[in-house]
């Protein structure tokens, strides 16, 4: 264990000193510079959002449009009381030209409801039935003279009305199998626009290729139904896991040795049972017709309930989970010894902690601030990918010589293209612009991405900066209580923002400049997929590895240079040199006791996510019920459940942070007290009575811990 270096390699041990009890109070603003540059940055980044909000429209996301550019379904426009889109021809969103211009090359309008019968525009000219047709037709239509050619050739009317429903405001043909036929509505035929009757197949061909991404749709659109109909149910789930969480470590507290060694042997016992169930599952499956297909000769499915009754997905959850526990079991055999030492440290963490119980609200300080970081930037985002203006393009067969070029629809009528191309039409294309503000929304986005990557990483950091400096007073108080700060945890806080904007800025500033590279680095792997090139794409994944590695290191290496600021009041660079120097001084302790008491941790976090998954998945299966027909009905159960149990994890995850800032924050201090002190009386250890045990050191006149 005794592994503290004397040549100097890296630094030169800490020195006593009489003075040093805890962090110092008399102490400078760091890093000033940086301080001004993100005053600076933030004023920029207000700016943006302004210049955005002016620009911006965010019905442009939400609300479809017609062929004019104009919103459905918004109140103050002609189309209030159209919340639908219908496609005069919905087989020609099946063109290529979909996936350049993001819209179907047919007239678009707005419609109060989906049509619900079939009818042509022939049949329906002369009879009674054109009222109902005509509300299809473009608005303010008038039939004057013109015959039916003419209104179809100047695209007035559609052809043929079809039978739909509304998905995502839009009217889509309403496509159903019945006894293996394919229909759409009640008929297996449709008429065209020229009085043909036809096989349905060709308009349900066309309309799958139209909507390839409608599949998509209608999972979104189930996955959105489960959540209304079982919020309040994964809001329960949720409440349990904080106040599993909270339970978990109020009883850490007092009971940490056992709380350990009880948390092991559980973890250990959910995997048993969970590799239990899946061998269960996997022979009930036996002899079932259809459960030994492979799960690569199915394919995806969007309903995953199929694969639960295939014996191959069992088999592989009973394997995940069997390799999972033999290697709990190994770590928890090989590192016996190193846990003892653990559970010193988390004790010393849980008296910490339990002097300091304001600590465990600050998670809620430090959530509030990020969803505010996240809602600035998420409708930044939105208002810049809205600040676009409509922009119109020609729209019509191959053969036109103008075919995809800008127009203006109030005068393309009376245009040459119009003239040249008798058959196309000026229809809204997307949102763009030419000006110089449109050509610099890429960089506005760039730069709103990396002002929220670098505020977040500062709110992480002012976060570790506070519970590291109140955890710190806590350590180096010889007599616990009574000589810790009245308030640690404020005192702590209002030092950090007093002296150390800068030193946070800084930090999270080099972090945040890796992470915005690492986001670019994915931006163009997506565009280099098609590539052929197989030297690009070893550079790009080589390079996204290198900055995965750097940001991990770079959080570690902030996370301890904080604590240092914390205590000692130095500048960004000088913490971080002396807390990594530390660490490297004392590499074993930092490999076994530091990671121990991480693993410990992780096991806590799966033992709360694991007991509440079990507990929701039993529910929403229906396999346990509170009362009659407790669970919802639902699509697909799976989606509760997963979202309870990454709530679980991240809301245990906030409880566990603040133990694991209190563990980092007193290992250092600890690292420090054995290279400070020697337990003599003037110079005595300030670590509790059991670490003092356990590393066989003394105080040689006894004081009061």
């Amino acid at each position: 264990m005794e592994d503290q270096r004397k040549d100097g390699a890296y630094g030169t041990p800490q020195k006593y000193d009489p003075t040093f009890k805890g962090p110092i109070y008399n102490r400078g603003c760091t890093d000033v510079l940086c301080c001004v540059l993100l005053f600076l940055a933030i004023v920029g980044y207000v700016a943006v959002g302004l210049i955005a909000w002016t620009h911006g429209d965010p019905r442009k996301v939400i609300y479809p449009t017609d062929s004019r550019g104009e919103f459905c379904g918004q109140k103050g426009t002609k189309n209030a009381n159209k919340p639908f889109l219908f496609y005069f021809n919905i087989v020609k969103c099946a063109s290529p030209l979909v996936l350049l211009e993001f819209q179907c090359p047919t007239p678009q309008i707005c419609v109060e409801k989906c049509p619900n019968r079939y009818l042509t525009l022939l049949n329906a000219w002369n009879t009674p039935e054109f009222e109902y047709y005509k509300q299809f037709c473009v608005p303010d239509f008038q039939k004057n003279k013109k015959g039916v050619a003419q209104v179809l050739r100047d695209g007035q009317c559609p052809a043929v009305l079809i039978p739909s429903k509304p998905l995502a405001q839009r009217c889509f043909p309403d496509i159903h199998a019945h006894k293996g036929v394919i229909m759409v509505g009640n008929a297996t035929t449709y008429e065209d626009g020229h009085g043909s009757r036809k096989n349905i197949t060709e308009l349900v061909e066309g309309a799958k290729q139209a909507n390839g991404i409608l599949e998509a749709r209608q999972l979104a659109m189930r996955i959105f139904e489960d959540y209304t109909v079982s919020w309040y149910w994964i809001v329960i789930g949720l409440v349990i896991a904080m106040v599993l969480s909270l339970l978990f470590i109020i009883l850490l507290r007092f009971l940490a040795g056992i709380m350990v060694w009880v948390m092991i042997v559980l973890v250990i016992l959910v995997l048993g049972y969970g590799i239990f169930h899946c061998y269960m599952e996997y022979a009930r499956l036996r002899g079932e017709a259809g459960s030994d297909i492979s799960v690569l000769d199915l394919g995806f499915q969007t309903d995953f309930r199929v694969y639960l009754h295939l014996r191959q997905t069992w088999l592989a959850f009973m394997i995940i989970l069997s390799i999972l526990e033999v290697i709990i079991i190994l770590l928890l055999i090989f590192l016996r010894k190193r846990i003892l030492i653990a559970i010193a440290l988390i004790k010393e963490a849980s008296r910490a902690v339990g002097y300091v119980m304001c600590s465990l609200l600050y998670p809620l300080v430090t959530f509030f601030l990020l969803c505010l970081c996240i809602a600035y930037w998420a409708s930044t985002a939105v208002f810049l990918s809205t600040s676009n203006e409509a922009v119109y393009k020609i729209l019509g067969d191959s053969s036109c010589p103008h075919q995809g070029q800008t127009c203006h629809p109030e005068t393309f009528f009376n245009s040459t293209e119009a003239h040249a191309c008798p058959n196309a039409r000026c229809q809204f294309a997307f949102y763009g612009g030419e000006s110089g503000y449109h050509r610099a929304l890429l960089g506005l986005q760039i730069f709103n991405a990396f002002m929220f990557f670098w505020l977040a990483n500062f709110v992480l950091a002012l976060g570790q900066v506070t519970l590291a400096g109140a955890f710190a007073s806590y350590y180096w108080a010889l007599r616990k209580p009574d000589d810790m700060p009245a308030f640690p945890l404020f005192a702590a806080f209002g030092r950090a923002l007093r002296y150390h904007t800068g030193s946070l800025a800084f930090g999270s500033l080099i972090l945040a400049i890796v992470q915005i590279i690492r986001v670019i680095l994915e931006y163009l792997d997506q565009r280099l997929k098609a590539a052929e090139n197989k030297f690009a794409k070893f550079l790009m994944t080589c390079l996204k590895c290198c900055f995965w590695c750097l940001e991990k290191f770079i959080k570690f290496l902030n996370r301890n240079a904080y604590i240092m600021i914390a205590i000692y009041g130095t500048n960004f660079c000088t913490s971080a040199r002396n807390a990594f120097f530390l660490l490297m001084r004392n590499i074993i302790r930092v490999a076994v006791l530091d990671k121990v008491t991480d693993f410990l941790f992780l096991l806590g976090k799966l033992l709360i996510v694991g007991s509440v998954g079990i507990l929701a998945f039993f529910f929403f299966t229906h396999r346990i019920r509170i009362v009659q027909d407790t669970a919802p009905p639902l699509n697909y159960y799976w989606v509760p459940i997963l979202t309870v149990i990454v709530g679980s994890y991240l809301i245990a995850h906030g409880f566990f942070s603040v133990y694991g800032m209190c563990v980092d924050t007193l290992f250092l201090c600890f690292l420090e007290d054995l290279e400070r002190n020697n337990g003599s009386s003037e110079r005595p250890y300030f670590m509790s009575s059991t670490l003092k045990k356990l590393l066989n050191k003394t105080n040689k006149k006894p004081v009061e811990s």
